[in-house]
């Protein structure tokens, strides 16, 4: 019984893992990023330290940066204005394009 029950823990973390993981769409999130490539590079490794890298950072931490920004619960007088138009989609096809890429 308990080997049964584990069983089916370790089955619902897999879906659960996986639908999280396809949230967002990293090619329709790399059609996006022209603007972020300004700042945080092209494959989110900045070339300037004032700003951050966005390479390898997990997805869930970048969609919730993106939504305070646009909720205004973070202040930024650069990214407000760069988040404010963006869907939740948006930011959930970022973030899987900037998670997806390797950090230098």
């Amino acid at each position: 019984m308990r080997r049964l029950l584990l069983a089916a823990i370790a089955g619902a973390s897999l879906i659960l893992s996986a639908n999280v993981a396809a949230a967002g769409d990293a090619a329709a999130g790399k059609a996006k990023a022209a603007v972020c490539s300004a700042c945080h590079g092209p494959d989110g490794n900045s070339a300037n330290p004032m700003w951050p890298n966005l390479a390898g950072q997990k997805a869930p931490y970048m969609v919730k940066q993106l939504k305070d920004f646009k909720s205004g619960a973070r202040k930024d007088p650069v990214m407000a204005p760069m988040a404010a138009p963006l869907s939740a989609q948006d930011m959930e096809n970022l973030a899987a394009f900037f998670a997806s890429q390797k950090q230098k």
